[in-house]
């Protein structure tokens, strides 16, 4: 394969498409782990974001989904599927569908769906989101089970799921320390 002007214009587009889904994914992170800084790294200072009953910046933003989201749930997960990108020089604009999840504190599961519509600016050669619009499409809850393999005495011992630095996923670098056992 030769790298004609062409084909160098393909990869760096590629490449800005995969800077922008990396920034919606660390908004998604940041929220679900309780990580203010990479939370606010999806974010230009400067943006706003219109998301339910929430109209502001992203310190903000984030002080008041995080304090919603430990009162009312017990772990979440913002998931994001299909994406469309617009880019246009230092500008994109993005529209991503996303499915959250959560456990509430009360043990019921809160299920909701839309769509996250964006527009992304280039500064200092960061992508981030200068605007933001949570178009909330449906919500319901889900009934309760108990969570799988909670008999299992090891469970953990890789690290315990949580909100913050303590979860498995900060680990660096990441090991197994539980024994080796296939289930019969």
């Amino acid at each position: 394969m030769s790298l004609t002007p062409e084909r160098l214009d393909e990869l760096a587009d590629l490449l800005d498409r995969r800077r922008i889904f990396d920034c919606l994914t660390r908004f998604c992170r940041g929220m679900d782990r309780f990580d203010r800084e990479c939370f606010l790294s999806a974010f230009h200072d400067d943006a706003t974001i219109a998301a339910g009953d929430f109209v502001g910046g992203p310190a903000e933003l984030y002080d008041w989904a995080s304090a919603m989201h430990e009162r009312g749930q017990s772990a979440t997960q913002h998931n994001l599927t299909n994406h469309t990108c617009d880019i246009d020089g230092d500008t994109a604009h993005t529209e991503t569908y996303y499915l959250f999840a959560a456990r509430n504190r009360d043990d019921g599961n809160w299920i909701a769906g839309g769509r996250y519509i964006d527009r992304l600016e280039r500064r200092d050669g960061q992508w981030r989101i200068a605007v933001r619009t949570n178009a909330i499409e449906w919500s319901g809850t889900l009934p309760t089970m108990p969570l799988p393999f909670a008999d299992v005495p090891d469970l953990h011992l890789n690290g315990t799921p949580t909100r913050g630095a303590d979860d498995p996923s900060y680990r660096r670098p990441l090991t197994n320390v539980r024994e080796h056992r296939v289930p019969r």
